[in-house]
């Protein structure tokens, strides 16, 4: 078993820390990440708790993978009530951090309570350590970084910046300089505690099953099953290739959705990025190594990945790599998830030239462009009203029909005027707009399934948002293309027992409706489970899509497929038979 049997569970309001044994029925259940996360905070939260106040908690949770040599296995669930939605919130961060927790003897992390001063929380195995940060409070998460590398030496951190102090529900959690948990306002619930960082050590190991076995078994999966040069997509490009793919496809999201092809493509793409790449770098025990390490002028990033390049990039009509590097480094430096970001940027400058209100920013103006994130960290200035998020600014300037949103959280990368499914697949995300849950596109729009039918789209979307919920429950990354019958086959291995395709089924099925569950005692239902107005009644105007639009009757048509096909009722309430039959 790669478990290790404890939880850290710390209580700021107290400053006391406590280790206790892990639930194993629940982990059985949900196997850890998203789902064993979401398990916790169902059954810890009560309902109708602001996000914000000490009633919420932030839950760090490894899965069965964690800290083995399993490639892919890099990634930590971090996990707690939405502040930007008031949905349940799962994000994940690669990296170092999630094995170096397992090292330090600890399948989880469960923060509770506010502190009274600004604190950090050090672990270094079975010493825990609540530290004064109070110098490090209004720093960005690069300096913050350092000034604890120099203090406790060989660590591993998570750290907020300015957004996450200031209760921004755009604020991620950074590590690594570069890595982020990036959406829904994660950053800001631990800032709402008072919490500037956490910084672990661990010390110890994980003891695999039969080791000689297990490895030759694991070789045998990665020669055989998408662990081969043909389909290492991420050792060339990484994400930057979609925005080729996407212009091409017409779903290049371009100036706030309003068009699916941008101009100036070709100078944020690929070729674009490999022109400033220095390095590739890769999370634990990955052999893809998809993120770039760039550089141009005096900026350094990581990154852009594809979201930024779009979001930031085509969205805002920024032809400029080297401006949107820039950016995207400042909202990595103060903790601003950059697709919330750059939409809200986005949206306040189709409002000013729409004239419904003068945010002093037009499409493609650089300069104005490039003060927003610390404007928006800092809420000075326009940026007070850029960073409550595209739905609040609509709610109180209007342009509601245009806000690229969905349940409060801003739409990804991929316009589901070309994707129908993809549609779906935000509309039904459990924490608003997300093309993590399912994603689609890839079969529609770059594949050769027909993206403008509704028929087959509610099954195609249920069985992604399953399979990806037990891959991020065992701690697989999805760029690994693994199908639930391989992930039987290692977890088999790891956890001495034998574990069936059919059972990862069930455990994705239970976690997607458990987050269901907690999102309908919050009160959300079929009413939030809708796009912008914009989606159903403009046609794109230029590209492979020039024409189209998602029509309503198409969309409410696989909305209802949907909630049949789930078990759920014409409202989208889960049925007591279906609770009965996964054990909810």
């Amino acid at each position: 078993m790669t478990y290790t049997g404890k939880i850290l569970r710390v209580n700021l309001s107290t400053g006391k820390a406590q280790p206790e044994p892990l639930n194993e029925k629940w982990a059985r259940d949900y196997l850890g990440g998203k789902g064993l996360s979401i398990k916790y905070l169902y059954e810890e939260l009560e309902p109708g708790i602001d996000p914000l106040s000490e009633a919420n908690k932030l839950i760090l949770m490894t899965g069965p993978t964690t800290g083995t040599i399993v490639p892919n296995s890099g990634k930590l669930a971090v996990a707690a009530k939405s502040p930007a939605t008031g949905t349940i919130l799962d994000c994940s961060i690669g990296g170092y951090f999630a094995p170096e927790l397992k090292y330090a003897g600890y399948d989880a992390v469960i923060i509770e309570g506010k502190a009274k001063t600004p604190v950090y929380l050090y672990i270094e195995d079975e010493k825990v350590e609540l530290r004064s940060a109070g110098d490090l409070w209004g720093k960005g998460a690069h300096e913050t970084e350092h000034i604890i590398a120099e203090t406790l030496g060989d660590v591993i951190t998570m750290v907020i910046g300015q957004a996450g102090e200031n209760l921004l529900p755009m604020a991620c959690i950074s590590s690594e300089l570069y890595r982020q948990a990036g959406r829904g306002g994660i950053g800001a619930v631990m800032g709402s505690k008072n919490l500037k960082a956490i910084a672990v050590r661990g010390t110890g190991g994980i003891k695999i099953p039969n080791i000689r076995k297990f490895s030759a078994a694991l070789n045998k999966i990665k020669r055989e099953d998408t662990m081969t040069d043909d389909n290492m997509w991420t050792y060339s490009d990484g994400t930057p290739m979609l925005v080729d793919l996407c212009h091409d496809s017409g779903i290049l999201p371009t100036r706030n959705f309003q068009e699916g092809t941008f101009e100036d493509y070709k100078k944020i793409n690929s070729d674009a990025v490999k022109g400033v790449l220095k390095a590739k770098k890769a999370c634990f025990a990955c052999p893809l190594g998809c993120s770039n390490y760039v550089e141009k002028g005096d900026t350094r990033v990581e990154g852009p990945e594809y979201e930024t390049l779009a979001l930031c990039g085509s969205n805002c009509a920024i032809g400029d790599i080297e401006a949107i590097i820039e950016f995207n480094r400042l909202c990595d430096d103060y903790c601003l998830d950059t697709i919330s970001a750059g939409n809200s940027v986005a949206f306040a400058m189709e409002l000013t030239e729409k004239g419904i209100y003068d945010f002093g920013i037009h499409f493609g103006e650089v300069d104005k462009y490039l003060e927003m994130p610390g404007l928006i960290a800092r809420k000075e200035g326009v940026g007070a009203e850029l960073a409550a998020g595209v739905r609040a600014m609509a709610e109180k300037y209007g342009g509601m029909d245009f806000a690229m949103q969905v349940k409060g959280l801003e739409m990804p990368g991929y316009e589901p005027r070309g994707s129908w499914a993809m549609g779906l697949a935000y509309g039904t995300a459990d924490r608003g707009a997300c093309h993590m849950r399912a994603w689609p596109t890839a079969v529609e729009a770059f594949g050769d399934i027909d993206p403008y039918t509704s028929e087959g789209k509610a099954k195609l979307v249920i069985g992604m948002q399953d399979d990806n919920s037990v891959k991020f429950s065992a701690i697989f990354c999805d760029f690994w293309a693994l199908s639930t019958e391989r992930m039987a086959e290692i977890l088999s291995l790891l956890l001495e027992r034998e574990v069936t395709a059919t059972e990862l089924t069930t455990i994705g099925e239970r976690t997607y409706n458990l987050a269901r569950l907690f999102n309908e005692r919050e009160g959300f239902n079929r009413k939030d489970d809708y796009l912008p107005e914009r989606i159903f009644s403009e046609k794109l105007p230029t590209g492979t899509t020039a024409g189209k639009l998602l029509p309503r009757e198409e969309y409410e048509k696989m909305l209802t497929d949907y909630y049949q096909l789930r078990g759920w009722d014409e409202n989208g309430i889960i049925t007591e038979a279906k609770k009965k039959e996964l054990h909810l």
